[in-house]
């Protein structure tokens, strides 16, 4: 998929499965698998997880020809955004603002959303090539503080992430938020280390349907 296909289908797919474990390994790639199957097709694995390079290439090549899009997270430099992208990463999220990693995205074609939190901070993030800038953490302010960013910077796509709901996904998107990025409260460590698959299924279901249900509203 190109850059811009990968840009669109995020934004048609809203949500962003984000994968963050404690081990890897054949469970974790069994986990992106689940969230697939309940009908969340962007996925995120971050650099935190032990293994995650390893399983972003297995995983890769499973949902290979698939409605997935798997992508990374929590990249920090620019040579582990090299790393990620040439083990099968389709797109790279960042926790915080780098230049670095912004340029190395874009250097190999792949859409990036760079963290940032302040009006200051977004709009750097934007005008150094951000395709999307994850606002994180969106615990803080929730649906109101993005509604505020989007008054001035109404140009800039927003991904809340941190603090989203299954509850909440409706007041976000009206708010004004381009997707949505969703770690434990859709892939719950506790579920992980259960091994309970389907119901890591089911909350990706949940998530999924949240999203169509706030788009005919």
């Amino acid at each position: 998929m190109d850059k811009y296909a990968a840009i669109q289908y995020l934004l048609d797919k809203c949500i962003i499965a984000v994968v963050r474990a404690d081990s890897g390994g054949d469970d974790l790639v069994k986990v992106v698998e689940a969230v697939a199957a309940g009908g969340v097709h962007c996925i995120e694995l971050t650099m935190t997880t032990p293994g995650a390079l390893q399983c972003l290439e297995v995983a890769s090549k499973k949902l290979a020809g698939t409605d997935s899009l798997l992508g990374v997270g929590t990249v920090l430099d620019a040579e582990t955004c090299r790393m990620a992208i040439l083990a099968g990463a389709e797109f790279v999220v960042t926790p915080t603002l780098s230049v670095p990693v912004i340029q190395m995205a874009r250097r190999y074609g792949k859409p990036v959303a760079a963290g940032a939190y302040t009006p200051t901070e977004i709009l750097a993030a934007w005008d150094n090539g951000s395709d999307f800038v994850k606002v994180f953490p969106a615990s803080v302010g929730g649906p109101e503080y993005i509604k505020a960013i989007k008054g001035p910077l109404p140009q800039i796509p927003l991904i809340p992430t941190g603090g989203v709901e299954v509850e909440n996904v409706g007041d976000f998107l009206k708010a004004g938020a381009a997707a949505l990025g969703v770690g434990g409260n859709l892939v719950s460590k506790k579920l992980v280390a259960a091994r309970d698959f389907d119901g890591i299924a089911k909350n990706a279901r949940a998530f999924a349907n949240a999203v169509a249900a706030a788009r005919k509203a």
